[in-house]
C-alpha cells in the first residue's frame, strides 16, 4: 500500500528523528553493546570447534533500515581471532588462528540497541551494506 504525498513528508522526517537519536544511542553505548556481542557470539558455538578468543573493535560503522519493518541495523567492523577446541576438527589447523575480518550486526529494537551475536565474515561494513541491498538502505550517520 502507498501512503498519500501528505503523509510521506512527514514519515521521512520521523524516521530522520528516529535514527538521528537511534545513531547517538549507539555511539553513546558502543563500549557495553560490543561486550553483549562477544558474549553472545562467544555462547552460539559457531564456527564449529572454534572458541573465541577476542575480538578488536574498528572505528567503522555504517547504519542501515530495512525497507519493509524500519528495524535499523549497524554493521560494526571487527577482527576476530579463535582458537581451537582440543579434540575437534579444527585442532591442528594453521588457519584457526589467523584473523578473521567481519562486520558485527546490532539491531534497534523497542528503542534498544541489542545483538544477536551475529557477524558476517570477509565483509567490513560497507560490504555488508551492500549485501543487504533491496533490504536495508544506507542511513547518513556523518550528524
Amino acid at each position: 500500500m502507498v501512503s498519500p504525498a501528505w503523509w510521506r513528508s512527514p514519515l521521512r522526517a520521523w524516521r530522520a528523528r528516529r535514527s538521528e537519536r537511534a545513531i547517538r544511542k549507539f555511539r553513546l553505548h558502543r563500549e557495553q553493546l560490543e561486550a553483549q556481542f562477544f558474549r553472545r557470539a562467544a555462547s552460539l558455538g559457531k564456527p564449529r570447534d572454534l572458541r573465541w578468543l577476542e575480538c578488536d573493535w574498528l572505528d567503522s560503522v555504517t547504519f542501515g533500515r530495512d525497507i519493509q519493518s524500519g528495524m535499523l541495523t549497524a554493521f560494526v567492523a571487527v577482527n576476530i581471532r579463535f582458537e581451537a577446541i582440543e579434540g575437534g576438527d579444527m585442532e591442528g589447523l594453521e588457519a584457526v588462528g589467523m584473523v578473521r575480518d567481519a562486520a558485527a550486526l546490532f539491531h534497534y529494537h523497542r528503542g534498544q540497541w541489542g545483538t544477536g551475536g551475529r557477524a558476517l565474515f570477509n565483509m567490513n561494513p560497507a560490504d555488508a551494506l551492500t549485501h543487504f541491498r533491496g533490504q536495508i538502505e544506507p542511513i547518513d550517520s556523518s550528524n
